[in-house]
């Protein structure tokens, strides 16, 4: 076949027809083959008719590298002319990647190139010219390096200067520097006030995403520079990488490019607006609030269910709507005032929430004007049109923590709810896992996993317990928590090496205390959201915890006081694994426990899942 012209289309050529992995062999004249996929071949592929290799055939008689549509196609940088970028990085090095994110479009004032240009006014291709003649102890000069012609270099070559011996936290001397001018303090005499005057907007209209990325590139602020020290120390102190700290910085420039008012101190739901532009959000919240600028102002998770369901729905009462917010400031921040009460959980305040969302309802639809008017009658008649189950139960755990916190605050005569009988809610029956999907889960490529498993599978923690799980609670091959001294299984100690040498290699400056991390977590100090790892996890743990403890009940023979012993459970909690063992074709028959293999029949010990 011919070799390819000058005028040969220079599009992508497309994929086999049979085996959809290699390219046509050719384009122009059409194949719609490879050469191994050929009919009457497989062939072997010619050598390329631009460099002569004979590996890696590509298309159209070029190999992966000579062919320009190919994604192995080397060729120069766009921003500094270097040899050795490919395409599929937009024909563009690591240095100049970074100067585009940092710098913006211009025209060089050495060489005339419409490229990214420094604070200077020279390009990345003119600097590094600069800095190849430039003398010990003396500044570049960039204008005479340049004068004559420029040396072109290999792309991705330039090796990483030492650090200097001057301490990682930039410090403020007494004098202004124009090359760390975004490095240091801005004067302390700059206040951020909380309540500066602000100039209120008519129209709310996001900025273009693109001017805001080029005003940013040019952006220097008192912000930026009141924040730069602290957002290198806390980098420090915290393991961030320089990319997220880069991160944080450019975010910061955007959110002070994007205010109104320069001198106030920023609110947390303007930091959530720039969502939108791929700012750091959580990040960039922890700094300004270490640095004592930010305004908390975005409502929780529990404050947006609550306003949803009690205050966006028309025609509660104000004198209702006032008892019940009291009652939620209560439960989330507790009380020390008496009757004192300490924080619910976040989890438990939406359980309440959602069970007097249908019992409040239906008293205002009523006509009651407060919940000094509701009785013992009103109260079995609301809960008697909910359905039996969790609904229901729900709804009188919350009128007891509603009743007891407004009869505390002498808010109400009487607590309605004294002496009422509540409905027992109705229990299921553990059933055993399957051993083998256990055991598919403990030996998982992923160390976080794998160990968060065996971690329930053998000692049976709760799934809080293993995301509160720290470092220091594991010493000598031995659990310490909730009171408990655990000696830890072979099984659970390997796994645990295997995660520690992963969470070294992936995150070795994190500061955060707690066992179990992830990419979010690990450059701060709050423990892992409760879906990791779980997420990856075709098991869920408390059906892994349930099996764990039936196993051991059937082991020992119903022996209750060392079900307490072992895994902290009370005498009402254990009592609901000894009635198994009443219902023994539970474990025996798979068809009575919904199709699941029976594993627990001969009482095997935890060691043989591993």
């Amino acid at each position: 076949m011919p070799a390819p012209g000058p005028g040969a289309p220079l599009r992508v050529p497309p994929k086999c027809n049979r085996c959809q992995i290699n390219r046509v062999a050719w384009t122009n004249p059409r194949v719609d083959f490879c050469y191994a996929c050929l009919p009457g071949g497989p062939f072997d592929a010619p050598p390329c008719t631009r460099c002569g290799s004979t590996i890696e055939y590509f298309s159209q008689g070029l190999c992966s590298r000579c062919h320009p549509r190919s994604s192995e196609h080397v060729g120069s940088c766009k921003g500094c002319l270097a040899w050795g970028v490919r395409p599929q990085y937009n024909w563009t090095c690591w240095s100049c990647r970074w100067w585009a994110s940092h710098y913006p479009e211009g025209t060089c004032i050495h060489c005339g190139r419409a490229t990214r240009i420094s604070d200077t006014g020279a390009c990345r291709l003119c600097l590094e010219n600069a800095r190849l003649h430039q003398e010990p102890g003396r500044a570049p000069d960039v204008a005479g390096a340049n004068q004559h012609g420029q040396q072109l270099f290999f792309a991705n070559m330039m090796v990483k200067r030492r650090a200097s011996p001057m301490p990682d936290r930039v410090t403020w001397h007494g004098r202004w520097s124009t090359k760390n001018k975004n490095q240091l303090p801005y004067s302390q005499d700059t206040t951020f006030d909380e309540n500066a005057a602000e100039q209120l907007l008519l129209f709310d209209m996001a900025p273009d995403p693109e001017a805001l990325r080029r005003r940013i590139l040019l952006e220097d602020s008192e912000l930026t520079r009141y924040c730069a020290a602290l957002v290198a120390d806390h980098a420090h102190r915290y393991g961030w990488s320089t990319r997220q700290r880069n991160a944080v910085m450019q975010t910061l420039r955007m959110l002070q490019t994007v205010r109104s008012t320069p001198t106030a101190k920023i609110r947390a739901s303007d930091i959530v607006a720039l969502r939108r532009y791929d700012g750091t959000i959580t990040s960039t919240t922890d700094v300004l609030a270490e640095a004592g600028l930010l305004i908390e102002d975005v409502p929780t998770r529990v404050e947006k269910y609550f306003t949803a369901t009690f205050i966006a729905s028309a025609g509660l009462p104000p004198l209702m709507e006032q008892h019940l917010r009291l009652w939620l400031q209560i439960m989330i921040g507790g009380s020390r005032q008496s009757p004192r009460q300490i924080p619910r959980d976040p989890a438990t305040v939406e359980l309440h929430i959602r069970g007097l969302a249908p019992v409040v309802q239906a008293w205002v639809e009523a006509g009651h004007q407060s919940f000094a008017e509701i009785t013992q009658n009103d109260i079995r008649a609301a809960l008697q049109t909910l359905p039996a189950g969790t609904l229901r139960h729900f709804a009188e755990n919350g009128l007891k923590s509603l009743f007891k916190i407004l009869k505390g605050r002498r808010l109400v005569f009487t607590n309605p709810m004294r002496g009422l009988d509540t409905a027992r809610i109705a229990t299921n029956i553990p059933l055993p896992l399957n051993t083998a999907l256990i055991r598919a889960e403990l030996n998982d490529p992923n160390p976080a996993v794998a160990l968060a498993v065996a971690l329930i599978a053998f000692h049976a923690l709760t799934a809080k317990q293993v995301r509160e799980l720290q470092l220091t609670d594991i010493v000598d091959g031995r659990l310490r928590i909730a009171g408990r001294d655990i000696p830890l299984a072979a099984p659970v100690r390997t796994r645990l090496t295997a995660w520690l040498d992963y969470r070294t290699a992936a995150w070795p400056a994190s500061a955060n205390p707690h066992l179990l991390v992830n990419r979010r977590t690990a450059p701060r100090l709050t423990p892992a959201g409760r879906s990791f790892p779980w997420v990856h996890c075709a098991v869920r743990p408390q059906a892994l915890r349930e099996d764990r403890i039936l196993h051991e009940i059937h082991a020992t023979g119903g022996d209750v006081r060392r079900l307490c012993d072992l895994f902290g459970l009370s005498v009402e909690g254990a009592t609901r694994y000894l009635k198994t063992i009443e219902h023994h074709d539970l474990t025996t028959d798979p068809a009575a426990s919904g199709g699941q293999p029976a594993t627990r029949a001969n009482a095997k010990q935890p060691d043989e899942k591993a």
